[in-house]
């Protein structure tokens, strides 16, 4: 019960503080992967919730790769790769497995969309090896973050994928340092203890090549931008995809084991979010 109150309470203060501002309506836009990530409406999508899952986007081009041609405001560019099936999954797994009150469709969060950002405590950048932040962009999300936003760093492997990361992680912060996170650190045990973990699958790798990873990515690391306390304001889940692990949960040829670990990864990433 302890725990159930320090979670309701954390989302409630994190909503207030965007009261402030009108948020952006519910929208949606095409996608990366076409049709095996489409996802259809859920019936109470109109219904607000107390903890939202937000998807950044973000104009593409940066590092070695992009994924996607087109203009990143009308989607199906790679902020888009697990949207909307990854999140829509997930925020059902949300409700199932914890008692906050999800909101059963993400929210597509446009840092040029005014002080829209402020509403959406959790953010997730999928792709974000591709992601090209604009300095007013970069200025905007490191603010959010320091106020007390979250985001989650996914679906992103090897050298070129880092590289292209920290050319725009380093406008957000250039002057903080990316760590990896220990085992016993509390984001591993909000609710589910994951002292043990291993490499969470991409499924198009797996199809491709019969191997969880792209490129050069063999190795999984579970890192993070700290601030001044010691919170976690940005979560990196390198050379993993926690996206897909949601998107194909219910796929025979998506390994459970990576499904079972990224949903819980998942949770306690969102539950951290909501009480630190």
């Amino acid at each position: 019960m302890r725990r159930r109150s320090i979670i309701w309470t954390g989302a409630a203060l994190l909503l207030a503080s965007g009261a402030l501002w009108a948020q952006r309506e519910f929208r949606v836009y095409d996608n990366l992967e076409g049709s095996e990530s489409a996802s259809e409406l859920p019936d109470d999508y109109k219904v607000p919730g107390e903890f939202v899952v937000g998807r950044l986007m973000y104009p593409g081009g940066g590092g070695n790769r992009f994924f996607g041609g087109g203009d990143w405001r009308q989607g199906g560019t790679s902020w888009t790769v697990d949207y909307p099936r990854g999140d829509r999954i997930f925020a059902k797994l949300m409700r199932r497995l914890t008692t906050v009150n999800v909101r059963s469709v993400e929210q597509p969060v446009n840092l040029d969309d005014g002080d829209d950002v402020y509403n959406w405590p959790f953010l997730i950048v999928g792709l974000p090896g591709s992601w090209n932040l604009t300095d007013e962009q970069a200025a905007k999300l490191r603010d959010y973050l320091l106020r007390g936003g979250f985001m989650l760093a996914d679906s992103f492997f090897g050298t070129d994928e880092w590289s292209g990361f920290e050319e725009s992680l380093r406008r957000v912060f250039p002057d903080r340092p990316v760590v990896e996170l220990p085992d016993d650190h509390p984001i591993f045990h909000v609710l589910y203890d994951l002292n043990q973990k291993k490499q969470i699958s991409n499924m198009r790798s797996l199809r491709g090549r019969n191997l969880p990873y792209r490129a050069d990515g063999a190795d999984p690391h579970w890192r993070a931008v700290l601030d001044d306390d010691g919170r976690v304001m940005v979560a990196i889940t390198f050379n993993n995809d926690l996206g897909d692990s949601w998107q194909w949960a219910d796929v025979p040829e998506y390994p459970q084991v990576d499904s079972n670990l990224g949903i819980r990864l998942g949770i306690n990433y969102a539950l951290y979010a909501l009480t630190h």
